[in-house]
């Protein structure tokens, strides 16, 4: 065989072209022990991998690799001056997973980016609990959560480490490694949908439960749904007059409301506790006829005249001329608050639920019928007494 043919054989053979360090190649294990790995890379020199660069794990070669594996290397020399390529395959892999990291970093800040721009929601991963707030992480970025935004309502940050949340992007700036979250400003979107929701269900007329939120001096605050509170004037607690709101109601009592107006644009909502059925005109009306005498409770005692009520939530005026044939000038010359009295009924405004009460007419009334009763007495004999058993 000639010696041309000898180095075309060889040229065949092997691949002569230049390796130089930091070359990637992939090659066959040949062999294994415990120092290392010879590989075949196809070159006119096998490579060597030492036990320090088989894996960016502390192994036994003998475990790692075996005879006849394909392996990805990295050149660390050319020559280790014994004819072998020094190689390394830790390198390669750490380099690789570097890359992968970078490669998976760029799409989490595209994703992040994305979302951010078109105002998109991300889950991340809540890590620990930091001053200030959450230290967060979607997939490999750090996401920071501020306790003030964490919700809507007051939380506990403890609670959320390990859990998943969805959150909206609301700053970013990567050369700063600033990304900042607010899972609030998603909650507060989705309080105001369902506010809208429950305002628009809202019916003039209907009966709803409600909870007592808040009373003050002029009516109490009741929440009828969530992201809905209505006012029930005081007037509008009982069909008797009210002093004080918490006679009626106290803040937690749960109450059975009537929906009186509704204000969708200003979020105004009037409520009415008192029943329409249970309106003491509608209730005692038919029985109040002019003449008719009623026994009374003196309510409140003006310069004109006097408030006297004949039935509960129902109530007339007494004129000053009206309370005693007695010349007085002032009801409280003849009446105190608090007493009872008897009264006629002299005219009835229905409309405009008024009474005019007297309470003179009412006891001349008492007088005369004394004193038929008296006369019937006095005219009645022994014989018409007893004329039954003389029969």
């Amino acid at each position: 065989m000639s010696n041309e043919n000898t180095m075309q054989e060889l040229l065949d053979q092997y691949d002569v072209k230049t390796i130089k360090k930091g070359d990637i190649l992939e090659g066959t294990i040949i062999s294994v022990d415990s120092k290392g790995a010879n590989v075949n890379i196809n070159y006119a020199f096998d490579g060597f991998i030492s036990r320090d660069e088989i894996s960016t794990k502390e192994v036994n070669p003998t475990e790692e690799l075996k005879e006849g594996d394909k392996v990805r290397v990295i050149v660390l020399s050319p020559n280790d001056g014994e004819g072998y390529v020094l190689l390394s395959r830790k390198s390669l892999l750490i380099k690789e997973e570097k890359e992968a990291l970078k490669a998976v970093l760029k799409a989490e800040r595209e994703d992040i980016k994305d979302a951010f721009d078109n105002d998109k929601e991300i889950t991340v991963q809540v890590k620990e609990e930091i001053k200030g707030g959450l230290l967060c992480a979607y997939g490999k970025t750090r996401v920071f959560l501020p306790g003030s935004l964490i919700s809507r309502t007051r939380v506990n940050a403890k609670d959320f480490v390990g859990d998943e949340l969805v959150v909206k992007i609301i700053e970013l700036d990567f050369k700063n490694n600033k990304v900042v979250a607010s899972r609030k400003v998603i909650e507060e979107a989705e309080y105001k949908k369902m506010e809208e929701k429950n305002w628009n269900s809202l019916k003039e007329g209907e009966k709803i439960t409600g909870t007592v939120k808040n009373t003050t001096k002029f009516g109490a605050f009741v929440e009828v749904l969530p992201g809905v509170q209505g006012l029930i004037h005081i007037n509008d607690l009982a069909w008797e007059k009210v002093k004080r709101v918490e006679d009626v109601v106290k803040k937690g009592d749960t109450v059975e409301v009537f929906i009186g107006s509704v204000d969708k644009e200003n979020k105004r909502l009037s409520l009415v506790l008192k029943d329409n059925l249970q309106e003491p005109w509608t209730l005692y009306g038919p029985e109040i006829k002019v003449g008719g005498v009623f026994e009374g409770t003196v309510r409140k005692l003006a310069k004109f005249g006097a408030f006297v009520e004949i039935f509960k939530g129902v109530e007339g005026l007494v004129h000053l001329s009206e309370i005693t044939d007695d010349v007085i000038k002032d009801p409280a010359e003849a009446l105190h608050t608090g007493d009872k009295a008897k009264v006629k009924v002299l005219s009835i405004d229905v409309e405009n639920k008024k009474l005019s009460l007297s309470i003179k007419d009412a006891a001349e009334k008492s007088k005369e019928y004394v004193q038929y009763v008296d006369s019937s007495e006095d005219d009645v004999t022994l014989g018409d007494m007893f004329k039954d058993l003389f029969k």
